[in-house]
């Protein structure tokens, strides 16, 4: 038997990552890189490119020196999976042509 997990909504997310912004500015990256997944996945481009934008500005506030500087500290969120290490490289990666 496999348990699934629910994947949280768009709105849980972002509730998450106002809460996450004013204790967790890292967690608040994890989480924002998981509404550009999310939106991007519901087919909501414009919106995918905010939150990418908004994850990108979050990155530039962190060194980015050595992997574990750039290391995920969760695996996923909402049930949404992260990369391994989260940069702005792996963000640009992953989204393809953000302008």
């Amino acid at each position: 038997m496999t348990i699934q997990t629910r994947l949280a909504s768009a709105e849980e997310l972002e509730s998450v990552f106002q809460r996450e912004l004013t204790t967790d500015r890292w967690a608040a990256t994890e989480t924002a890189y998981a509404l550009a997944v999310r939106h991007r996945d519901l087919g909501d481009r414009p919106k995918s490119r905010e939150w990418v934008q908004q994850c990108l500005r979050l990155l530039e506030g962190f060194p980015s020196d050595t992997e574990e500087q750039v290391a995920t500290s969760r695996t996923s969120v909402g049930g949404i999976q992260l990369p391994t290490y989260l940069h702005e490289g792996v963000v640009r990666e992953r989204f393809g042509d953000l302008d």
